[in-house]
Order: structure tokens, then C-alpha cells, then sequence
């Protein structure tokens, strides 16, 4: 059986509400106060993707702890900032272990300065 993408829009807003444990006329408030963005049919019609119901569950969990709409919007946007960062940084230690790698990689080929002075000074001696 194929897998459908999580950012797929593909449940009525009736059946978003069910999943989501939440009467439909919540959903569209959150929608006007642009807590979450469901995609639209050609006709107009909310259309919601397991991404979105995933987001309506954290919406209810924060509302449960006594948030309010406002501070819901807010920690959701910290939170997408956080996911952001995270990534950035994980890709920032990938491509500083690459860089450490490749220069323990170059430095095997150097002579170390003290090597290299000692066969420095002993030519000049040996001459």
C-alpha cells in the first residue's frame, strides 16, 4: 500500500475536527487567527493534511495548559525557530567534522616544525 505524504491535504474540515478531538467552528478560528492554514480545493473548500492535524493537536495541548491564542502562535513560531536552528546546526557540525577530517587527512602529510628544524639543523651541520 503506497504512503501518503503528511503534507498532503486530503481530510474535510469535519473529519479534521474529528481527528484533531475538536468541533469544526474551533478550526476555522484558528484559521482566521492564523494558527494553522488548511489548503483550499478549486471550490473553496478546506482541505487538511496530517501535518495540519498534528498541528491542531499541539494548538490543543498548549490550549489545555491554559494558553491563550495569542501565546499558542507565539510558542508554535519559537518552536519552527528552534526545528530551524537545530537543523542549521546539525549541518553546521556536519560540515565541521568534514573540515576537521580533511585537514587530520593534509596534516599526516606535514612534517612536524620540530622534525623539521632538528633535520633542518643537522644538514647544516653535516655540511
Amino acid at each position: 500500500m503506497a504512503r501518503r505524504s503528511s503534507g498532503r491535504a486530503v481530510y474535510v474540515i469535519s473529519v479534521a475536527a474529528e481527528l484533531a478531538g475538536m468541533h469544526p467552528q474551533t478550526l476555522r478560528i484558528y484559521e482566521r487567527r492564523g494558527l494553522v492554514s488548511p489548503a483550499r480545493t478549486g471550490g473553496g473548500n478546506r482541505r487538511y493534511s496530517d501535518d495540519d492535524i498534528d498541528r491542531l493537536r499541539r494548538i490543543a495541548e498548549l490550549a489545555s495548559m491554559g494558553m491563550n491564542l495569542e501565546g499558542i502562535r507565539r510558542v508554535m513560531e519559537l518552536e519552527r525557530e528552534v526545528a530551524r536552528l537545530s537543523a542549521q546546526l546539525e549541518q553546521a557540525q556536519r560540515t565541521l567534522a568534514d573540515a576537521a577530517s580533511a585537514a587530520r587527512r593534509e596534516r599526516r602529510d606535514l612534517v612536524p616544525l620540530g622534525q623539521a628544524l632538528a633535520m633542518f639543523e643537522s644538514a647544516k651541520r653535516s655540511r
